[in-house]
């Protein structure tokens, strides 16, 4: 499938500046330019949102979410059902142009757009059991039970990392607890934004549902701030780095409306001398160069034992020199660009002070001299008390400690602001239960011989400390999309009160 190919599916004219304007609403009249990492050069232009567009989608989502509140939850999936239908048969062009416009390899698109599909079809079981609770009351005749309404127009706010399985992590749940959803794509990744609000606007028309999925494209300051401080969305789902998404809840916060954020990662692998090293080999390769190291949960840190350090550095070394870097559609690369120029500025710059504080870079680190923001994967031996190694870098940088103990590993792994996901790699039971304790590893993702990235949407995703606290996809995580209500029925003729209260009529 050619590029042609894919634009025409969704109906992108890639025209200079390019024509793929948000047409059921009137923009601001400014482009924003989509680039194409693997080339820097122009994909397509996107009218962005006025301060009165962004009025009119709020106003359509408050609207619509007066009768979508209304419909019965089943029926609700039933809509998200067709979602994921309209997903599978455009599963290809999808992953094809999140490959072109975001840079991560074909297979990882195709699985991004699964990922949405595997999110469709667990919200339509999950509306079916929108469960509350049913408590016995100290009063007689009396019963005590809690039940879970819908909210009210929830915001996203997404990544250019994953620039269309975040917003199916919200917008399924979301749809069929009754809220209805405004997203805010990044502004690196508007055309795959705009092809999915494409896909969802066919279903909308189907079930007759206008305004559950609503679009919104255009900067922070003019767009996401007015996102932010609308009292009408109660709930905000943000995903970036740490330092937005303090701005983020502080900003939320304020109206005390309500927040998931899921920022920054720090995420650590550690092997222990008993551990299966062509698993653990591969797992690593994987989690530090997967996405070209642009996950929230990529392996930025290694923590060996001195017993197999210098074995699986060596291997891990020469498996790095085979790592194929291009184009990401190409058949057999394993690795695509960065994002953008300042990502491979901020890969570059991070290295120099790595060497600054006495690391030794072992191997990759360099741009490559070719068209668009290419660059080799990094292997660093680190010091201990790597400052750098602190700071969440998005780039393929990977910082490798050599500690002595599982305790030791253990508080490396704990020793940063982060606190998403972690992985050790061992065969001995008392050393993974001790990893998976409460005296283990405190982040909100904690794995045993497995890697620290491709989480399953059936497990509630997100992390502790700086990471923000957030969970999205599985588990129980829909309740975040509700508000819970506390009923008392008093059934009999009396009134009673609780805790043996009397208060008799004077």
């Amino acid at each position: 499938m050619q590029q042609r190919d894919i634009f025409q599916v969704f109906g992108i004219e890639p025209k200079n500046p390019g024509t793929f304007a948000l047409d059921w609403l009137a923009g601001s009249g400014t482009w924003l330019v989509s680039e194409n990492p693997a080339t820097g050069e122009p994909l397509a232009a996107v009218e962005q949102a006025s301060a009165g567009t962004y009025e009119q989608v709020a106003r359509t989502a408050a609207q619509a979410f007066t009768s979508w509140r209304q419909v019965p939850a089943p029926r609700r999936g039933e809509l998200v059902r067709a979602l994921g239908d309209e997903l599978r048969a455009h599963k290809e062009p999808l992953a094809r142009l999140v490959a072109l416009e975001m840079g991560k390899i074909l297979s990882e698109a195709r699985g991004e757009v699964q990922e949405m599909i595997d999110m469709c079809d667990f919200a339509v079981g999950q509306s079916r059991m929108l469960y509350g609770l049913s408590m016995h009351s100290e009063r007689a005749r009396h019963r005590l039970f809690e039940q879970w309404h819908p909210l009210g127009p929830v915001g996203v706010i997404t990544s250019f990392n994953f620039p269309v399985a975040v917003w199916a992590w919200n917008a399924t749940l979301a749809a069929v607890c009754g809220d209805t959803v405004i997203w805010k794509p990044s502004s690196h990744t508007p055309l795959t934004a705009l092809a999915v609000q494409r896909l969802a606007s066919t279903v909308m028309r189907r079930f007759e549902a206008p305004g559950v999925f609503n679009l919104v494209i255009g900067p922070g300051r003019e767009v996401g701030q007015r996102l932010l401080e609308d009292p009408r969305v109660p709930l905000i789902s943000f995903t970036g780095s740490t330092e937005q998404g303090r701005r983020v809840g502080e900003a939320v916060a304020r109206r005390f409306g309500r927040s998931i954020l899921e920022l920054g990662g720090n995420n650590a692998v550690t092997v222990m001398p008993d551990a299966n090293l062509d698993l653990a080999l591969r797992a690593i390769l994987f989690a530090a160069v997967g996405t070209a190291g642009q996950r929230c949960t990529t392996l930025r840190r290694l923590i060996l034992h001195r017993d197999i350090h210098d074995a699986l550095l060596e291997r891990l070394v020469k498996a790095y020199a085979s790592i194929s870097i291009g184009d990401p559609l190409a058949p057999g690369v394993l690795m695509g660009p960065l994002v953008n120029e300042a990502a491979v500025h901020d890969m570059l710059a991070a290295l120099e002070q790595a060497r600054a504080e006495g690391a030794q870079v072992v191997c990759g680190g360099a741009r490559l001299d070719r068209p668009g923001f290419f660059v080799e994967p990094a292997i660093v031996l680190a010091p201990k008390g790597l400052r750098i190694a602190e700071e969440e870098t998005f780039a393929p940088i990977l910082y490798v400690f050599r500690v002595d103990s599982l305790a030791e590993a253990i508080q490396l792994n704990n020793s940063v602001r982060q606190g998403l996901s972690s992985s050790i790699f061992t065969t001995n039971l008392l050393a993974a239960e001790t990893f998976l304790s409460a005296e283990g590893s405190d982040c909100g993702i904690a794995n045993v011989n497995t890697g620290t990235s491709g989480a399953e949407i059936g497990g509630a995703f997100g992390g502790e400390k700086e990471t923000g606290g957030g969970r999205e996809a599985g588990s129980d995580a829909w309740k975040q999309y509700m508000r819970r209500q506390t009923c008392t029925i008093n059934w009999s003729e009396e009134l009673p009160l609780a805790q043996g209260v009397t208060f008799p009529m004077p």
